[in-house]
């Protein structure tokens, strides 16, 4: 593992299920979203919907769980969806500020297919060190991962989240013990639901 990367462990026997909230358009459109407050589109309200589905096959000890948001309005309505759908109060959960997602600072709103020429500087300090690279205003997946490493660490009872691609791939490499020059490679879907417990991860 590189210096600097964060570890944690989920206290033993604890599960935690992490869903990725559903697509919107700058997904779509490979889009710097980060802190940018953008909505679901109509996929990633399906994909939403399906999670929920996966879920329900779980039921009815899931109900017991902890139910834990990111603040951003996409994680926000891919909880409630989901909820909706177990046929639980749609309302009945809580964020935490400490699970959104990594902030992009100065690329955010960029399409990734631009940048190259609006800043080639940026893209190679990118390149050189994908964990370790702060775009200006932002935060690098190092930081992140350090974020997620105590969120994970305090977590007190089998939980649901829903939060974000950079949260789904630092928390795997905190918990999992990976390189962190693969962290920032590690896919995310946003039509599976990553489950965590005991040092081990599967994916519904």
């Amino acid at each position: 593992m590189n210096r600097g990367a964060a570890t944690a462990a989920l206290q033993p026997g604890l599960t935690l299920y992490l869903i990725r909230h559903g697509e919107t358009d700058w997904n779509r459109d490979a889009r710097y979203q980060g802190q940018r407050d953008i909505p679901l589109n109509d996929t990633g309200r399906a994909q939403s919907r399906r999670q929920g589905k996966a879920l329900l096959a779980l039921m009815p000890d899931l109900a017991k769980f902890d139910f834990v948001s990111s603040p951003l309005g996409r994680a926000v309505e891919t909880m409630q969806i989901i909820r909706s759908v177990l046929g639980l109060d749609a309302n009945g959960y809580r964020t935490d500020r400490n699970i959104v997602e990594l902030s992009y600072g100065h690329w955010e709103g960029e399409l990734a297919s631009e940048l190259p020429e609006k800043d080639p500087v940026g893209v190679a300090g990118k390149t050189s060190d994908p964990f370790g690279w702060r775009p200006n205003g932002g935060e690098s997946y190092c930081d992140l991962q350090k974020r997620i490493a105590t969120w994970l660490a305090g977590l007190q009872r089998n939980s649901v989240a829903v939060t974000h691609g950079g949260v789904s791939r630092v928390a795997r490499g905190a918990l999992l013990g990976l390189d962190t020059e693969l962290v920032p490679f590690l896919d995310a879907p946003q039509d599976r639901i990553l489950v965590l417990r005991d040092g081990t991860m599967d994916w519904l």
